[in-house]
C-alpha cells in the first residue's frame, strides 16, 4: 500500500469579533396610551412590570428611551413585532434600531 501524505495547516490569526449591537429607542406621541407603551414593553421587550413603567415615564417626561440592546436580528424584529400590534390597535407608536456607540 502506498502512503498517502497529508497537509494541515493551522490558522495562526484569527479576526473573530463580537457582532455589533443595536439599540430599540421608543417615542412619546400624543396619542399612543400609557397602558399600551407598558403592554409593549412587558410582551415585546419582557420588562417587568415595574421596569415597563419607568420607562414609560422615562418615555412619557423626555420624549424617548432605549428599551433594550440586542443583535441586528433581535431588534429589527422586536420593533416590527411591536409597530405591528400598535398598528393593529390605531396608535402611531414609534420604535427605530440604531447601532449602538
Amino acid at each position: 500500500m502506498a502512503k498517502e501524505q497529508s497537509a494541515t495547516r493551522e490558522r495562526q490569526h484569527t479576526n473573530l469579533r463580537e457582532p455589533r449591537r443595536y439599540k430599540v429607542t421608543i417615542y412619546n406621541d400624543d396619542f399612543t396610551t400609557m397602558e399600551f407603551v407598558v403592554k409593549i414593553l412587558t410582551q415585546v421587550f419582557f420588562k417587568s412590570e415595574t421596569e415597563a413603567e419607568a420607562l414609560m415615564l422615562q418615555v412619557h417626561h423626555s420624549d424617548k428611551a432605549v428599551v433594550g440592546i440586542y443583535s441586528y436580528d433581535v431588534a429589527t424584529s422586536k420593533v416590527r413585532k411591536a409597530t405591528n400590534m400598535a398598528r393593529e390597535e390605531g396608535f402611531p407608536l414609534r420604535l427605530t434600531v440604531e447601532p449602538e456607540e
